[in-house]
């Protein structure tokens, strides 16, 4: 089987939410201590019982609600394909007005979403993808590439750390509409 990783238009979000994003929430990263640079860390404890977490159906969450929040024209769509088929894909903002996490700086990018067929994870696709991210960030000039994620989304933290990303920021505050999850936000300096 041959995997290909390409650009592709933005305009194809639509296809890029076919792949879905949901996973099973087994575990969740305890943080202990207040803050990364206070020497808190994560630390991963069980959830009993498990639930299931799909960020395509939180209300405006979906890649068809983006290009109404933003003006995703300097976005990049990278795309996993096996064989042919749409098996994965990676967008990254860039260069984006109201994008709180860019800090209104152009040499950093944001791994904004990032999505695996779930019968092919854990097979290599989604670090070829980060990979091909972090070639698109830097081709931009970007000197940085930060990843948002969430304590209950274990195998994203296990995943960013095992990419080279160090944990930035720890933020329980960070979603008021879903007060029991904390924002954990990684970084990469390539």
């Amino acid at each position: 089987m041959t995997l290909e990783i390409h650009e592709e238009p933005i305009a194809d979000l639509k296809d890029h939410a076919k792949v879905p994003i949901a996973y099973t929430v087994s575990a969740r990263m305890r943080v202990e201590g207040c803050d990364v640079a206070d020497g808190g860390r994560l630390v991963e404890e069980p959830v009993d019982p498990p639930y299931e977490k799909d960020y395509d159906a939180e209300a405006g969450g979906g890649p068809d609600a983006w290009p109404v929040r933003f003006d995703v024209s300097r976005w990049g769509l990278l795309v996993a394909r096996l064989d042919g088929r749409r098996v994965g894909g990676a967008v990254v903002a860039w260069n984006t007005e109201g994008v709180s996490l860019l800090e209104g700086r152009d040499d950093l990018a944001l791994l904004w979403d990032l999505r695996v067929d779930p019968a092919l994870r854990r097979r290599g696709i989604g670090a070829a993808l980060f990979d091909r991210a972090v070639l698109w960030a830097q081709g931009r000039g970007c000197v940085q590439l930060d990843v948002e994620t969430q304590d209950v989304n274990v195998p994203a933290c296990r995943f960013y750390a095992s990419r080279g990303c160090a944990l930035r920021r720890i933020d329980p505050d960070a979603y008021p509409e879903l007060p029991h999850e904390t924002m954990l936000l990684w970084s990469l300096a390539p």
